[in-house]
């Protein structure tokens, strides 16, 4: 005999930022909300990422006496968007900006601890605010708050497609950890809120390139499900080809980093905060160095100054001041290393020449990463150790070595540094399901499906978000925008 639907008011897919805002918002207007989540832990890209926020008129800017205004972030975005503005959506642009400022301290009010603002051009004022002590703080204070205010969260549970009766969605099929299917019904709304899909290769294949789908995704997990839903019921995606990546970045460590493991309480990140900002940079800086060398990637300068790329192999194989993270994707198994030697080496220990950055937080220098990411730094006296040590060819590292350096002459100074593995990831996609200002989101016709919503990247509607802090804004405006609609809808 068929079980008979698990109801609530709203259902959400999906428990990164905007499922969390989402559900948080329909929770605290009364309405009973189920949560589904296909992994065993709250927090999607959105617990992964550096975790910035860009907003302008808030608390931290009034601190400093920044005068600052939802009008000129707007003009701002526009400056970020460059050639691609006549693509962006200016009524969800316009909805963003406004709304940031309020849910920013939305955010504070729920105990998520921020440091700046800091300065990213062409922003006119600085408007880029960093979570403390990490990105792992939006989950678990959401997630609290969801706790508080009662949402039936569903870990493990992965939607597959919607029930659609009388021209209205009214439901959700999933499946369990235990691979059953199970029935959700809302009796009000379903918030779409999966992602992107970076992490799916079909998806992007469909819509942006095939090297996009072959390359790795930062978050692998996000692999379109809630596009592909939505599609099927007469949705379509816009600005699809549009794509962060591929993009070097080296291989995470096997073992979590220094300040993934500080606690995001309230009371701990405060206390951060205040160190970063008075202790001395001796005892901040290390913690900085675990969070830089562990989540960013290579910077170009590496290149230009003559460090080379090679393959597992040894192989050079790309003009790296060109595009090698494209090249690399078809390399064995889409790995590489960035040589060095000791000559180069010297320059990357100080400014101007780092190996990383954060926007406006720190820089990192290859001491950093020989402390932080041993398992990524690699030095040895010679070539041929080096390529020992790196199960390579040696003829074929000694070849691709002479033809390095600044000027085509070689890397020949011992010892020799290798960093990696590198690889190369998609960061994210921009296409998003087309919603209206209300975030219902348009089937057939141009008609909204009604009892539908989407938010954050599945929702992104052809809204641009380009420099740093705008994906999490969004995913959190839109979120609970999109939650409070849910929970407003008609009953069945």
């Amino acid at each position: 005999m068929k079980e008979p639907p698990d109801t609530a008011d709203v259902i959400v897919i999906g428990g990164g930022g905007s499922g969390l805002a989402a559900a948080a918002e329909a929770a605290g207007l009364g309405r009973s909300v189920i949560l589904l989540e296909k992994n065993p832990q709250l927090g999607g890209s959105t617990g992964q990422s550096v975790g910035s926020v860009s907003a302008s008129n808030t608390p931290h800017q009034h601190k400093l006496g920044i005068k600052d205004s939802p009008d000129e972030h707007f003009e701002d975005l526009g400056l970020f968007a460059g050639a691609m503005a006549p693509r962006d959506n200016l009524a969800l642009r316009h909805i963003l900006v406004e709304e940031a400022t309020d849910t920013f301290k939305w955010l504070l009010s729920n105990g998520v601890v921020f440091m700046g603002p800091a300065l990213e051009p062409p922003h006119r004022h600085p408007r880029m605010h960093n979570v403390v002590p990490g990105s792992k703080s939006y989950p678990y204070h959401l997630g609290r708050l969801c706790s508080r205010r009662g949402v039936d969260i569903r870990f493990s549970t992965q939607a597959r497609s919607f029930i659609v009766e009388n021209e209205r969605v009214v439901g959700v099929v999933a499946v369990d950890e235990n691979g059953t299917e199970r029935h959700f019904r809302a009796n009000r709304g379903i918030v779409l809120t999966s992602g992107d899909y970076s992490g799916g290769r079909e998806m992007k294949a469909r819509f942006a390139s095939d090297l996009a789908a072959t390359s790795d995704a930062v978050n692998v997990t996000n692999t379109g499900d809630g596009h592909a839903m939505a599609l099927a019921i007469g949705a379509s995606v816009v600005n699809g080809d549009l794509v962060h990546g591929p993009i070097l970045r080296f291989v995470p460590p096997s073992r979590p980093s220094l300040i993934s493991r500080i606690p995001p309480f309230t009371w701990v990140a405060k206390a951060a905060t205040f160190a970063m900002e008075h202790a001395p940079q001796a005892l901040v800086r290390p913690i900085l160095m675990s969070f830089i060398t562990t989540v960013l990637g290579p910077d170009p300068g590496l290149f230009k100054a003559g460090g080379i790329l090679v393959n597992e192999k040894g192989q050079r194989f790309t003009n790296e001041r060109e595009n090698p993270a494209c090249d690399l994707v078809s390399q064995p198994n889409g790995v590489g290393y960035i040589v060095l030697d000791s000559a180069l080496a010297r320059q990357f220990t100080a400014w101007p020449n780092f190996v990383s950055t954060a926007p406006n937080v720190a820089y990192a220098y290859l001491p950093d990463y020989k402390h932080n990411r041993r398992d990524i730094y690699h030095e040895a006296s010679d070539a041929a150790r080096l390529a020992e040590r790196l199960k390579m060819d040696p003829q074929q590292l000694a070849a691709s070595l002479q033809s390095g350096g600044p000027d085509g002459t070689g890397l020949t100074k011992a010892p020799f540094i290798a960093l990696g593995p590198v690889k190369s990831y998609i960061v994210l996609t921009e296409g998003g399901v087309k919603v209206t200002e209300r975030h219902e989101v348009v089937g057939a016709g141009d008609k909204p499906l009604v009892g539908l919503f989407a938010a954050g990247s599945a929702g992104q509607g052809g809204l641009l978000l380009y420099g740093h802090g705008h994906h999490l804004a969004w995913a959190f405006v839109s979120g609970r925008r999109a939650g409070r609609y849910a929970a407003l809808t008609r009953p069945i």
